[in-house]
């Protein structure tokens, strides 16, 4: 038996901006680039530029009275009021890409071009007289690396995938013997099956074979996983080595590098790439100062061809899709204003909380922060400032900083007041820093001498912290 039953509820209907800005709202500024771009080629009624019309009011929705669908109200005025956002503070001038004189823009180093590992190593094979039969082995082996140059893949199955991948058959040994000219490249250790092979291999390589070589090389051979641990004793036992032995075979192993290929990588190319979505500096009275940083954006306007096009009555299809175009470009330019001004005024409460470290640049002077709090200041939703927050970096005076590192827990010192968890891992790391690596401190250790300085934290605290921080236990930290 069927019934007709009637429910009243609630739900959260997004308007087409409301989706357009929270697209747009988690990209950081290369990405919004890209998509830009992206647009400019798919919308033809969207271009660049900027409009001639010096009026500020916003353009008129396309009127859609004749649209057969009905649709939605195509007034982008009511979807939000641009007022809110609207700072009256900010002179017109700041709005405009180019409204920088050469004096304020800060230096920024230029891009090497550099190359791959890998690529490295390709080309001192190419050296080597090989056929291409050995070429192509030996290509897909250096290919097979990990980010830290070991071959983790076994003989027998890089020699399956070759064969399966050329339509020919490769053996095991062909790879095998490719392998060992491999590992006869520069750095040392590359293309090793793992750590211990890899130290194995520097050792080989080295032309003086003293004693000391031979007590590194019973290490390695006997007791390398005591050397992992750095049990120190049970090494001396294993080996029978004195202390005086081991010290001069430790400090022998410690100049070998457990990965051959960071010695080939340029990690801070990489960190050039990074691209600040926001600037921030001193004006000449000490205040901060912030804006966006627009990059190579193109400002964005209607086509005026196709706008005209749109007025007058053509067909159904070419009326119709004229009027999405039409709307979708004009909901794009809305996205991106309101995009602008909420990362703006989510900078400037990040800065308004955090105000004495953005002067300094110290990170003890950082306080407890979280998302709630920049969104009671700006009105908004937790998960805005989130996305505004994600991935998004900010240049200032003392270097690139990202945002999401300016969010930290608080805990209450034995005075009361509330620091931030930054400055108790700093404190931590200064201990450290100035331990004596022989009788390095423990947890517990650690936890008495930041009590003594004011910060009242638990031991697994300390140990979370610690381990934040990538510093190893203090049995790890021990050397002789």
């Amino acid at each position: 038996m069927q019934r007709q039953t009637q429910t009243q509820r609630q739900t959260l209907k997004y308007s087409p901006l409301q989706i357009q800005m929270l697209n747009l709202l988690h990209l950081t500024t290369m990405e919004l680039e890209q998509r830009i771009k992206e647009e400019l080629e798919e919308n033809p009624i969207l271009e660049e530029g900027k409009e001639e019309s010096t009026s500020e009011e916003a353009p008129e929705e396309f009127d859609d009275a004749d649209n057969s669908t009905g649709g939605e109200d195509n007034s982008v005025q009511d979807y939000y009021d641009w007022d809110e956002f609207r700072d009256d503070d900010i002179p017109d001038y700041k709005t405009y890409a180019n409204n920088q004189s050469a004096d304020n823009e800060l230096y920024t180093r230029p891009m090497v071009e550099t190359i791959s590992f890998r690529d490295d190593l390709k080309q001192q094979v190419h050296f080597l007289q090989l056929d291409e039969r050995q070429q192509l082995i030996a290509d897909f082996i250096l290919d097979s690396l990990d980010e830290d140059g070991f071959l983790r893949r076994e003989s027998d199955v890089i020699a399956d995938d070759i064969s399966f991948a050329n339509s020919m058959f490769i053996d095991t040994e062909e790879v095998n013997t490719m392998l060992k000219i491999i590992q006869q490249l520069d750095p040392p250790g590359i293309a090793a099956s793992d750590l211990r092979e890899c130290l194995f291999i520097q050792l080989n390589r080295m032309e003086n074979h003293n004693d000391t070589w031979k007590w590194a090389y019973k290490i390695v051979t006997d007791a390398f996983d005591e050397l992992g641990s750095r049990n120190y004793d049970k090494i001396m036992r294993i080996t029978g080595l004195d202390e005086e032995s081991l010290k001069k075979a430790i400090q022998l192993i410690t100049t070998l590098n457990p990965k051959p290929a960071s010695g080939l990588r340029n990690d801070s190319i990489v960190n050039e790439s990074i691209k600040p979505d926001f600037m921030l500096w001193y004006t000449e009275d000490g205040e901060i100062e912030v804006q966006l940083t627009w990059g190579n954006s193109p400002a964005l306007k209607l086509n005026k061809v196709f706008t005209q096009m749109a007025e007058q009555k053509q067909d159904k299809a070419t009326n119709q899709f004229l009027k999405n175009k039409m709307n979708s470009a004009k909901w794009f330019i809305d996205a991106i204003k309101q995009r602008e001004n909420t990362m703006l005024n989510t900078l400037k409460a990040i800065v308004r909380l955090q105000y004495d470290y953005f002067q300094t640049g110290d990170i003890k002077k950082l306080r407890p922060m979280i998302l709630k709090d920049v969104a009671e200041i700006i009105d908004m939703d937790i998960s805005t400032v989130s996305r505004v927050t994600t991935n998004k970096y900010v240049q200032t005076p003392f270097g690139i900083v990202l945002l999401k590192d300016l969010f930290t827990e608080g805990v209450t010192n034995e005075d009361g007041t509330e620091v931030s968890n930054r400055e108790i891992q700093e404190a931590i790391r200064e201990i450290v820093v100035d331990e004596d690596k022989r009788h390095p401190y423990n947890d517990q250790q650690i936890t008495d001498m930041l009590a003594e300085k004011g910060y009242s934290v638990a031991r697994r605290t300390v140990a979370k912290y610690r381990e934040q921080l990538n510093i190893p236990t203090a049995r790890l930290r021990v050397t002789i």
